[in-house]
């Protein structure tokens, strides 16, 4: 499974490989023959465009190897399809798991690409049932559909959106169950988890505190990593890619941020190892 696409003017992400995964991991690749920790999660995680994302300053902090297992644009299915990633992942003395949106895994109403999760791959006979004005052919990615289903029929978005949050916390349960016991959530956006999100707005989509309560069981911890305003401020500065990518770099963490987020989890870790 490749999953790097970096571009030219991004970072050297040194890929790698760990197992018998056949995934593409950022590297550099960490001997995990002694206690580690495994890190789950999107492009964030990944660190896109930064050199140093917080797997790495995690590390250092840890002194402990720290496995960056993210992938550009992955939520739970890019776990679940891949069994081998999902071992090594459980070998890890802990692992942290980012909060992705309830939209970017297969469900009742569509399936997604099993790598790069924001694709939209194709609508459901439910959905179509449920959507029979809407014509699916020229929609390739997650969000552009779930805009087009708000703006047809607001009442039937509504059913969709609560099926997306019922499959997302069936599919966050089973994946937590492959992990080892000392398990961090990782929330990571601008805001703090809204008290409900039954619309399109900012990511995770759809996460809210009522379902992260519901999860909260399978968790030892969940940190919430909301950037300062200085530090979201220096994103575009602080963050390597190519022009064409300006608009995509806008929507993820550049360093200041990454920083931040490793002082958080650094501690909560810590206290786990």
């Amino acid at each position: 499974m490749l999953m790097l696409d970096a571009g030219a003017g991004a970072p050297d992400y040194f890929p790698c490989r760990y197992g018998a995964s056949k995934a593409v991991f950022r590297g550099p690749w960490r001997d995990l023959t002694a206690p580690y920790v495994a890190m789950l999660g999107g492009s964030a995680t990944f660190g896109k465009y930064v050199d140093r994302p917080f797997p790495a300053l995690v590390e250092q902090a840890l002194g402990h190897p720290v496995a960056n297992l993210a992938g550009l644009n992955a939520g739970p299915d890019f776990y679940l399809s891949d069994p081998a990633t999902l071992d090594i992942a459980a070998g890890g003395r802990a692992v942290v798991v980012q909060v992705t949106g309830a939209e970017a895994l297969s469900n009742p109403w569509y399936t997604v690409h099993s790598r790069r999760n924001d694709r939209f791959l194709a609508a459901t006979p439910a959905l179509r049932a449920l959507f029979p004005q809407v014509d699916c052919t020229d929609i390739h990615f997650t969000r552009h559909l779930l805009q087009v289903l708000e703006r047809s029929d607001a009442g039937a978005f509504g059913q969709v959106v609560q099926g997306l949050k019922q499959n997302w916390l069936a599919k966050m349960r089973q994946l937590m169950a492959g992990l080892p016991a000392r398990r961090v959530l990782l929330w990571l956006a601008d805001t703090p988890p809204p008290e409900r999100a039954d619309s399109l707005g900012s990511a995770p989509l759809f996460i809210d505190c009522a379902i992260l309560d519901a999860l909260r069981p399978e968790a030892s911890a969940i940190v919430l990593a909301m950037p300062s305003p200085q530090a979201r401020t220096l994103a575009r500065f602080d963050m390597t890619y190519p022009e064409t990518e300006a608009t995509q770099a806008a929507c993820l963490p550049g360093a200041a941020v990454h920083a931040e987020v490793a002082d958080r989890l650094a501690p909560v870790l810590r206290g786990l190892m």
